[in-house]
């Protein structure tokens, strides 16, 4: 059995909010509500919840984007939130993300060469020729082609510049993704073909996923685990076919329930979104 290559324990996250008829006010919102979650590597971890549920800022703390007020991320058994500068930016390359919105993540000022190599030349990966290489291999890999270096996001559709995230991402070779909502921005028949690319993907290059999503009928097609929340607490967690058949919190009930034609059971080529 795979053993834990990211592990969060005990995390909380509060934020200060404007109430009162004028705003004046501040009410604290616990956005994690002391959440621990596990990530077993060469699996996907699916973290599901409806909008406002606390799974976009654990995605963001996890990575080290926002600081938590209490709590660890351990990466390999190091944590995080004890690792500064240098350190933390070396560490990055093995954690990376796909965003939700392929039209707003992508620098529009930017050729798709420079967006998909960036991270390699601000980690010093390799000689220039070896860095186009590499971005050349990638842009390929995804169902781009060469040509399409020269050219800018907006030349492309929405689920070809979610592909030159995934490049964006990928071309580092890193161990953990962290897929924030990464295909709720497309057409679901562009979304089964992304969720088909990571996964293979994931064969190929021995990749841990962290899937960020509120669909529960695209988690069924990509998760191994599912992690479900609700107003900032983890409300149930196990493996994927468990909680299809029998979920055990009213939260995960209500949320299966409001799948469009839902089936109980393993997972069905024949569902909306196949991959």
């Amino acid at each position: 059995m795979s053993g834990d290559i990211l592990v969060a324990n005990n995390l909380v996250k509060t934020y200060h909010q404007r109430s009162g008829k004028l705003g004046f006010g501040s009410t604290l919102v616990k956005a994690l509500d002391n959440v621990s979650v596990s990530l077993r590597e060469g699996t996907t971890l699916a973290i599901v919840g409806e909008s406002g549920s606390g799974k976009s800022t654990l995605a963001r703390c996890l990575l080290q984007l926002q600081p938590l007020d209490s709590g660890e991320v351990l990466f390999a058994g190091q944590d995080l939130s004890k690792i500064k500068g240098a350190a933390l930016r070396a560490m990055r390359k093995n954690l990376q993300m796909v965003f939700q919105d392929p039209f707003a993540s992508l620098n529009p000022r930017m050729r798709v060469g420079e967006i998909v190599g960036e991270g390699l030349l601000i980690h010093g990966l390799g000689s220039s020729a070896e860095q186009q290489q590499r971005v050349i291999a990638m842009l390929k890999r995804v169902g781009l082609t060469e040509a399409d270096m020269q050219k800018y996001p907006h030349e492309f559709s929405g689920g070809q510049r979610q592909r030159i995230g995934i490049a964006r991402a990928l071309v580092l070779q890193p161990k953990v993704v962290v897929c924030d909502e990464p295909v709720s921005a497309l057409d679901v028949s562009i979304q089964a073909q992304i969720l088909l690319l990571l996964k293979e993907l994931q064969q190929e290059m021995a990749l841990s996923y962290m899937f960020i999503s509120h669909d529960l009928r695209v988690v069924r097609h990509i998760a191994d685990d599912i992690v479900v929340m609700n107003k900032g607490k983890v409300v149930e967690a196990g493996a994927v076919v468990d909680i299809y058949q029998k979920p055990q919190h009213e939260y995960t009930q209500n949320l299966l329930a409001a799948i469009p034609g839902k089936k109980t059971g393993k997972k069905n080529s024949t569902d909306a979104v196949s991959a």
